[in-house]
């Protein structure tokens, strides 16, 4: 096997604390026990797997593929585009990508979002795709709007859509999330506020691409998802990319 050089590891020290009482769910949530690290098993490790030819026609497609085709989202149609990389800017192909938003109200199809903006019948807020050869990858989709949560009396959570990135199987995940460029309640937000690196922060917001908008149609943001080292994107379930 070809020598691909030593691991750079990522500065733990930018790794928000589990324990952060301005994010109020974060204080029954974090742990007050120290941590025990265990050996992973051979079922987490070979699979479950999922199978590349189960996407179907709409899955990159979130304004259309809640109605498989018949009647699009309602909202400012985007595109967010991007690749997947190492921490030596390689491209990770054919790696399985969900994501999921909130609508261009602002509310999730959840039971539990009880936000006072509707729900759009034609919009489910999730979908998928695999990353090509050069690890890239696209959504076509409505910008989510902002909204209020139950944090303090007036905390709003920035735009922004949510990214699971998976490797051989699922036991092999990274989730993480994308905020968009220009947003004020970015600066604002208790849950950004948590990650402590101001370029860390900055890895999260995609810029305008205008290079990829299409004009009369949709605006484009770029978002590289980058796994490993000292670029690494913040992940929000592991201190490590895979």
């Amino acid at each position: 096997m070809k020598d691909l050089g030593p691991l750079i590891p990522r500065n733990r020290d930018a790794h928000p604390p589990a324990l952060t009482p301005d994010y109020k769910t974060s204080v029954p949530r974090s742990p007050s026990w120290t941590l025990l690290s265990m050996e992973s098993t051979p079922s987490e490790e070979t699979g479950p797997r999922f199978g590349h030819s189960i996407l179907g026609e709409w899955d990159n497609n979130l304004i259309m593929n809640y109605t498989k085709g018949k009647a699009p989202a309602v909202g400012e149609r985007i595109l967010v585009h991007g690749r997947v990389l190492d921490e030596n800017n390689r491209p990770v192909p054919h790696t399985l990508i969900e994501a999921w938003q909130a609508n261009a109200g602002g509310r999730y199809r959840h039971k539990k979002d009880t936000y006072f903006a509707p729900l759009d019948p034609n919009f489910g807020g999730c979908g998928r795709t695999i990353t090509d050869e050069n690890g890239y990858y696209e959504f076509l989709t409505i910008r989510p709007g902002a909204y209020p949560w139950p944090n303090r009396a007036n905390d709003w959570r920035p735009m922004h859509i949510h990214f699971s990135i998976f490797g051989t199987g699922f036991g092999q995940r990274l989730i993480t999330q994308m905020y968009f460029e220009g947003d004020p309640l970015i600066n604002l937000c208790p849950i950004v506020k948590t990650v402590q690196s101001r370029g860390q922060i900055e890895g999260l917001v995609a810029p305008l691409d205008m290079s990829k908008a299409r004009g009369m149609d949709f605006l484009a943001y770029k978002f590289d998802i980058v796994l490993r080292g000292r670029r690494q994107t913040m992940f929000e379930n592991k201190l490590e990319g895979m």
